[in-house]
């Protein structure tokens, strides 16, 4: 699975507030998020498409309306791979760290 779409779609801070909204644990519809925005039920119905087609929301149709929900997966997904590349990075560092602990010694060293 690409994470580019997950962090495409996170990349955006009104997308971000709608999934804080859909973390809660409840299914709306986009009429009654645009209720609480500034914004249109078609704005808003444009950035939850992008959001369900990162997997970061499900759709469900009931009837005439539209329910949304939260899919955390991805988001576990790009959690992990950024801990994965923050730990690659801690031990880049911890090591450049102790290279230049003993660089200093040896120069010490050497006077």
């Amino acid at each position: 699975m690409s994470l580019d779409p997950v962090f495409d779609a996170l990349a955006d801070p009104t997308r971000r507030l709608l999934l804080e909204r859909l973390a809660g644990g409840e299914v709306v519809t986009a009429s009654a998020m645009a209720g609480e925005l500034p914004m249109s039920r078609q704005a808003v119905t444009t950035h939850l498409a992008l959001l369900d087609r990162a997997g970061l929301v499900a759709s469900e149709r009931v009837g005439r309306e539209v329910r949304y929900a939260f899919r955390a997966g991805p988001l576990v997904e790009a959690t992990r791979w950024m801990a994965e590349v923050g730990d690659a990075w801690d031990g880049r560092l911890g090591r450049l760290a102790r290279l230049l602990d003993t660089s200093e010694v040896s120069a010490v060293d050497d006077r």
